[in-house]
């Protein structure tokens, strides 16, 4: 290979990385392909295979790749969930409303549709625990209200959806901790859960969709 970009002043880890994404970028491998071995990746790159396997590291903890002990490594996506997280982390609160309503409401809807009774059992477990909590600390309520609004999109039986609302987590954190540190804090936000999960209950989509938007509104 003759694309091995010129030494400049980085850790070598850093410029191995380097043009280790901008392969994955530029398509060399598809997504589930078989990688190079890291004695043939040190000889492309032109460096250590010790250099090699502290960026597959880096790569494997990011989540793009997947190294299997005696199989070898695979891609496994192209978009660093790191970046992806960055970029959440730095939404203003109406964005973060925004995203919300994007994400939250149609998931909400179908959970409606497709719960089970171990999604309801899950569900009043988890409001029952959010209700000890609504009043005192609000870190701990925090935890305890994602948790029962990630059960409420699990519902939904759908895994990207789960899996973006975990990604996005960080984004409802900062909007409840700028929407919930009042003392105290008004009954009415914590009944539209309990209205909420009966709407689910009751498989009622559009009024579960309606006291979701209501709810993410609540100022």
């Amino acid at each position: 290979m003759t694309d091995v970009s010129p030494l400049i002043k980085r850790s070598l880890v850093d410029q191995a990385l380097e043009q280790l994404r901008a392969r994955i970028n530029s398509g060399t491998w598809e997504v589930g392909q078989r990688l190079p071995t890291e004695p043939e990746l040190a000889t492309q790159l032109n460096i250590s295979r010790n250099t090699v396997r502290e960026a597959m590291r880096v790569l494997a903890f990011a989540g793009l790749i997947d190294i299997r002990q005696g199989d070898g490594s695979y891609l496994r996506g192209r978009i660093d969930p790191m970046d992806t997280l960055r970029a959440l982390s730095s939404c203003s609160l109406e964005q973060g409303r925004e995203l919300r309503h994007i994400l939250e409401v149609e998931a909400v809807g179908l959970a409606a549709l497709r719960r089970t009774d171990e999604d309801l059992r899950r569900l009043h477990e988890a409001l029952d625990v959010s209700g000890e909590h609504y009043h005192g600390e609000l870190d701990t309520y925090i935890c305890c209200d994602l948790l029962f609004h990630q059960r409420l999109i699990d519902a939904a039986h759908n895994p990207a959806l789960s899996e973006l609302y975990r990604y996005s987590a960080s984004v409802f954190t900062h909007h409840l901790r700028n929407t919930m540190d009042v003392q105290p804090r008004r009954q009415r936000v914590f009944d539209l859960h309990v209205e909420l999960l009966d709407a689910v209950e009751q498989q009622d989509p559009q009024r579960a969709m309606t006291l979701c938007r209501t709810l993410i509104n609540e100022p």
